[in-house]
């Protein structure tokens, strides 16, 4: 099993340097025998300068963006910010974005959203591109990109490109331009009915690579289940008002978001990791680990570098 781990992980108290304090968790994540950190894109710091700092600072981890929306950043912007995160890691970088929630960045940025579906595929065309090396050159509807220079850099190519997809339209784009997906709040029976089947015949299709299947899953090892339970059902109620969230939900049988929360013992938690794995995913990130305090973090990460561990060796 490949197990990663979304940073922030909640349970930050911000002091000193917040570059510093997220490099130190990513280290410790590594520690622990965990495979991958991945970067939420928040306001106020910019994921992929996360990760390249944290890869070149931490040796042999995975790094990636869970996940950089591609509303209002230009795919040259991204494509050249994602080649330096290559390079400066050598080889480490995961780019990992999504359309964005409409609600949360129109008002933001103050310009007007995308056609989310449209948006995505002329972007992907030209990550694609240029994460290949070349150079790209589209006339779209919401992308236009022409440079007039190489867009290549020395160490930079190869970043596999993921998606935050799950939806039918979206999941058909990213079968035949990206790597794989990143689905969050998708449990076990939507991923292996509705994810994993769509992006494989999509990415066949095109005649590309089985795709990867990251699921993010909200997971802490807890002997005070009903406790973090509620904390955690705050913090990720929000998820259900936006439509997309709602749908993969209402697919699980779930109406809230904490109901596909793996909240528990060591066992608890392990055996509903292995669900996502038998459900098709390639990878879980769990996210949402430090909801209540970093001992909790600490535990639930060295459980799950421990199942990583076992299973590599088995």
């Amino acid at each position: 099993m490949t197990i990663g781990v979304a940073l922030p992980a909640g349970d930050v108290v911000w002091h000193g340097n917040a570059v510093d304090q997220l490099v130190g968790q990513a280290r410790q994540a590594a520690d622990a025998g965990l495979t991958s950190v991945w970067f939420s894109q928040l306001f106020q710091h910019d994921a992929i300068t996360l990760a390249a700092v944290a890869g070149r600072e931490v040796p042999g981890i995975t790094v990636g963006t869970h996940v950089v929306p591609l509303y209002p950043r230009h795919p040259l912007t991204l494509a050249s910010h994602a080649q330096t995160a290559q390079a400066a890691t050598g080889g480490r970088f995961v780019l990992g974005v999504g359309t964005g929630v409409r609600d949360l960045l129109e008002p933001a940025y103050g310009t007007p959203y995308p056609p989310p579906i449209r948006h995505l595929r002329e972007s992907l065309t030209v990550l694609r591109q240029a994460l290949n090396g070349e150079r790209p050159l589209l006339e779209g509807r919401t992308v236009t990109a022409r440079p007039p220079l190489p867009t290549a850099v020395a160490g930079g190519a190869g970043a596999p490109l993921l998606v935050a997809a799950m939806g039918p339209q979206a999941l058909a784009v990213t079968g035949e331009l990206a790597d794989g997906t990143l689905p969050f709040l998708a449990g076990p029976r939507t991923l292996a009915e509705r994810i994993v089947p769509v992006l494989t015949a999509a990415a066949a299709e095109a005649a590309r690579p089985v795709p990867r299947i990251v699921a993010a899953v909200p997971a802490v090892v807890t002997d005070d289940v009903d406790v973090v339970r509620q904390i955690a059902a705050v913090h990720l109620g929000a998820y259900a008002a936006v439509p997309s969230y709602r749908q993969v939900l209402a697919a699980e049988g779930a109406t809230h978001p904490v109901e596909l929360a793996l909240i528990g013992d060591e066992h608890t938690v392990a055996t509903g990791i292995r669900r996502y794995f038998d459900a098709g995913a390639t990878e879980v990130v769990l996210t949402q680990t430090g909801l209540r305090s970093p001992r909790e973090r600490e535990r639930t990460w060295h459980m799950a570098g421990r199942l990583a561990s076992r299973t590599s060796v088995g």
